[in-house]
């Protein structure tokens, strides 16, 4: 097409006829049903995906051939791919006679409409689509696409409205994983991307967050061991606060809100003030950290299952046997009480232990023992949190393992 100016079109409850009944009529017919359109295909046969349309309901198939103008009455919209050039040619200039734009999938140069490689991203505040259009050619345009659709998905682009949401904010609590850019997932990049306010844990990507625009504002709330400088409670009324000044929040943590991460207690008071919430899965530490220290927290003849608790409260009544994982989330500063209450459980003193420091950091260090040597080591190498320790059979997989049998 020698010019074009690309539209955006509300096709809902709007007729599109579709001639044709092959993959690429399927593909643009599944879309415009997507968008509401009400859409009629003619084609003496259609593929299978379109047949899953037409069986759901979706739309409307005529199986017959094109009979000419007619078909088209009434039409907003026409889509012609009926694998005949001179059925396609002909469809176009019916379309043209009546004033009905027509994109004829056959023929790229001569087509009077073009529908653009197109790609959409969800946010909190509504739907963004990327389209891209190369001038008939398809390829360009896909790989162009794919590109935009990248950089938002690696975060590198920015989300934000730039005119005046509606009075409600939202609320976003994100999993940022175990610290590091590339374990947090594409959804929580594009929510950090649509935030106005984040509000950070210590333990969260601090990469991700030192690269947001200067508009957004940071709220650090990190805790540290036995030292919690914003409560909770004082944590759950700021996210309430912003969102409820219209603002977009993410609420960005290490791991996964969910586990032991107080996320539901977050959830439960925005939700008890009328905010909207999502919730967006985190890669865990209490699984992720052992891996980056060479450790599965199952292995099959060895483990089965495993436990994750938090290691600041007392331990409470589980599996003994060395054949089932133990894992320990802030547990470094109560690490000898436990080991005492492991042992009077039933664990026995050379059921092994790992203390995995600063998981996928340039500093991450491992220390290996038993519960009979762990505390004594634990001094000896001045370990510190953050760190994960995990108890069981499975430990003896460690790389460093043979060290310590040595």
């Amino acid at each position: 097409m020698k010019s074009a100016l690309p539209l955006v079109l509300n096709l809902s409850g709007r007729l599109v006829v579709a001639i044709g009944g092959g993959p690429v009529s399927a593909r643009r017919v599944r879309a415009l049903a997507d968008e509401g359109a009400v859409v009629r295909v003619i084609s003496p046969w259609v593929c299978e995906d379109l047949m899953e349309l037409v069986l759901a309901g979706r739309v409307e198939w005529q199986a017959r051939e094109y009979a000419g103008a007619a078909d088209l009455s009434g039409a907003w919209l026409v889509h012609t791919a009926a694998g005949d050039a001179v059925v396609d040619r002909q469809v176009a200039r019916d379309a043209e006679d009546q004033r009905t734009w027509c994109v004829n999938a056959t023929d790229a140069a001569a087509t009077a409409a073009s529908i653009p490689a197109r790609a959409d991203v969800t946010t909190p505040d509504g739907r963004v689509t990327i389209s891209t259009y190369a001038a008939g050619d398809p390829g360009l345009a896909t790989s162009l696409r794919d590109g935009v659709a990248d950089a938002v998905a690696r975060g590198e682009l920015d989300l934000r409205r730039t005119r005046k949401r509606g009075s409600a904010g939202w609320v976003a609590l994100v999993g940022g994983g175990p610290g590091i850019d590339g374990l947090l997932t594409t959804r929580g990049n594009e929510l950090l991307r649509s935030a106005d306010v984040v509000v950070v844990d210590r333990l969260a990507p601090r990469a991700v967050v030192d690269r947001l625009p200067d508009s957004v504002r940071v709220i650090d709330v990190g805790k540290t061991p036995g030292h919690h400088a914003v409560p909770q409670w004082r944590i759950n009324e700021i996210l309430v606060e912003e969102a409820s000044r219209g603002l977009g929040v993410v609420r960005l943590k290490g791991g996964d809100p969910y586990v032991l991460g107080r996320g539901g207690e977050e959830r439960q008071a925005c939700e008890a003030a009328g905010l909207s919430v999502e919730v967006v899965p985190g890669v865990t530490s209490a699984v992720s950290v052992p891996a980056a220290a060479g450790i599965p927290v199952t292995h099959r003849g060895v483990a089965r299952g495993f436990t994750v608790v938090t290691g600041h409260e007392a331990i409470p009544g589980l599996p003994t046997g060395t054949d089932h994982t133990l894992v320990l989330l802030m547990g470094v500063t109560q690490l000898p009480q436990t080991v005492k209450l492991l042992v009077a459980q039933g664990r026995p003193a050379d059921c092994p232990v790992a203390i995995v420091e600063r998981g996928f950091s340039p500093t991450q260090r491992t220390t290996v023992g038993t519960l009979a040597t762990i505390v004594e080591l634990a001094l000896a190498r001045a370990v510190e949190s953050p760190a994960v320790i995990v108890v069981g059979d499975v430990v003896r997989l460690s790389p460093d393992w043979p060290t310590h049998a040595d």
